[in-house]
């Protein structure tokens, strides 16, 4: 990856702007992901594409190919057509991924359904992308699946197979288990599926894979929900093909790498930091299981040899604390991505020093932006990887700019992210109102992040905008505090908030997570800020938590603590 261009900078000039455009000497991808995927095909085919340690299956990237087509024929055969959605709600198999493969050859729209989701968030996905065909596992730890898609189109009970005819759902025409055992009378089965490809030949899916655009709509992935309803954003070939070949490259991937994907292919981090990351270089993905499991992460990385890792920081903070750690050779890797939520330097030093992971790069971005916009060098230093996000990423642009009328601020100064380039979103589905408060006429994406940007063009997020608190007329900034409090040593984790305050408008408070072993009170708290912050900054109430609520994705939900803290608070 080049390092971005910077704007230029003399002594008669004001303060250098906040703004970094992203150079590369490698041009963007001008395929659909269906041809970028028969192109690593043909030039690597009998390497490993995809390992589902869990399921026992193992295919090169020819029999992986075998595989996609023969499920992109049956999807043709079943009557899916270009621009159709098809939801997938499992988690990590070797389905999904030929599935996610299978939908982009055929021109369907893949929409990503979370596998955490009950009755109500599935209804709303389904009615919102109008899925006319969902794709879905049996059951998964504590979730019925077959049963809660029941609960919403009984009328698979009795359907004929594949020939649904539900009020409710009005768009949903066809269901797919899966798992052939746990499949209802008006359900296909994964296999029932599979048969129908024989009736349509390679000739007619190569016809329509070749009539295909880079620039057409082939993702709906909804919005994690920190902030409230989720919104479907909706990103096409050339977005997500190309986020995954330059996050990927920033690692230095080639046919070499073995990435191990603890993450959910739901989520951007698996599906396109992975999947796609991996197949536009022609390296093997790797799924330890169907969910995290330290133990499963770290006996795939030993038995595969694996070179890459992803996760959260919690993920790796979960596996260097498992009691067997020692036990697991992990020399092989070299690389990898930390991303969902900044790590704690002790926990960077390890992952580097302990799990051989020198080259461990963080990366920042949003489902909007497909989702990297941000992303450290391999080579960064050891402070640029746990206080920044990294520096632009390639072919793409950022500015951050005042909230209150959007002038570009000077480096060092906050200001809200702003992205811009081919990995903006297309919008949201079937929401022009939303995306027009997102995306401006310049076709800049505001991300509602505050940051500030170094004289290297290094990016720091410090907050959200929405989670500015504002106690008597004073703006407080949450991420200060918390970075503060991180320096007490009984400390493991903190999240600062603010609460309704009938005086000062609001009023601070922080969420404490104590170090195993070490004891705090509130008490203790305040006087370890006395004289050190200032006064207005010093949390008025103090909650010690054992979690915070969060997404699978790592990311806080700090709306979930407001509402929380306001009830048990009586404000």
């Amino acid at each position: 990856m080049t390092r971005q261009r910077l704007t230029p900078d003399s002594p008669t000039t004001p303060p250098v702007a906040s703004y970094v455009s992203g150079t590369s000497d490698t041009p963007l991808k001008g395929q659909t992901i269906g041809d970028c995927f028969d192109a690593t095909v043909a030039r690597v085919p009998d390497r490993d594409a995809l390992l589902s340690l869990h399921q026992g299956l193992r295919y090169s990237w020819r029999e992986l190919q075998a595989e996609v087509d023969k499920a992109a024929r049956a999807l043709l055969a079943a009557g899916v057509v270009q621009g159709e959605r098809v939801g997938i709600w499992a988690p990590n198999r070797a389905e999904w991924t030929i599935t996610q493969f299978a939908t982009a050859k055929i021109g369907a729209i893949l929409v990503n359904l979370n596998p955490s989701y009950r009755t109500h968030e599935l209804e709303y996905a389904l009615t919102q992308s109008a899925t006319a065909t969902l794709i879905l596992q049996g059951r998964f730890k504590a979730s019925n699946y077959v049963q809660m898609i029941a609960e919403l189109a009984p009328e698979l009970a009795e359907a004929q197979e594949g020939g649904l005819n539900c009020p409710h759902l009005p768009a949903l025409k066809r269901v797919v288990c899966l798992d052939s055992a746990d499949a209802l009378p008006g359900m296909l089965t994964w296999q029932g599926l599979l048969e129908g490809a024989e009736t349509v030949s390679p000739a007619r899916l190569a016809e329509v894979q070749g009539a295909l655009q880079f620039d057409e709509p082939i993702n709906i992935q909804y919005t994690s929900g920190t902030t409230g309803a989720p919104k479907g954003a909706t990103l096409s070939h050339h977005n997500i093909l190309n986020n995954g070949f330059f996050v990927a490259r920033a690692m230095g991937f080639s046919e070499r790498d073995r990435l191990v994907i603890p993450v959910p292919l739901y989520h951007c981090f698996g599906m396109v930091m992975g999947n796609l990351g991996c197949m536009t270089h022609g390296a093997t993905m790797i799924y330890p299981g169907d969910g995290f499991d330290a133990e499963a992460t770290l006996t795939a990385v030993e038995n595969e040899r694996a070179t890459a890792l992803f996760g959260v920081p919690t993920m790796f903070i979960a596996e260097l604390e498992h009691p067997r750690f020692a036990e697991f050779d992990l020399s092989t890797l070299r690389t990898g991505i930390m991303a969902g939520s900044i790590c704690p330097i002790e926990v960077m030093r390890q992952v580097i020093d302990k799990m051989h992971m020198e080259g461990v790069t963080i990366c920042y971005g949003m489902t909007e932006t497909s989702p990297v916009s941000f992303q450290t060098l391999t080579d960064a230093p050891l402070e640029k990887r746990v206080t920044t996000v990294g520096t632009i990423h390639p072919h793409l642009e950022v500015k951050l700019v005042d909230p209150a009328n959007g002038a570009v601020v000077p480096r060092g100064e906050r200001g809200e992210l702003c992205t811009r380039g081919y990995s903006v979103m297309l919008g949201y589905w079937d929401n022009p109102e939303a995306t027009a408060k997102s995306i401006d006429a310049s076709r800049w994406m505001h991300t509602g992040d505050l940051a500030t940007m170094d004289e290297d063009g290094y990016v720091a997020i410090v907050g959200r905008i929405k989670d500015m608190i504002i106690r008597g007329g004073e703006n407080i900034y949450p991420r200060e505090i918390e970075d503060f409090l991180y320096t007490h040593p009984a400390i493991s984790d903190v999240q600062v908030i603010g609460v309704p305050d009938e005086k000062y408008g609001e009023e601070v408070m922080a969420w404490v997570k104590l170090t195993e072993g070490e004891e705090l009170d509130e008490q203790g708290l305040r006087d370890f800020c006395q004289g050190k912050i200032a006064h207005f900054k010093i949390p008025r109430y103090v909650k010690f938590v054992d979690a915070f609520p969060m997404t699978v994705t790592g990311k806080i939900q700090k709306f979930k603590m407001r509402e929380e803290a306001t009830h048990e608070l009586g404000l």
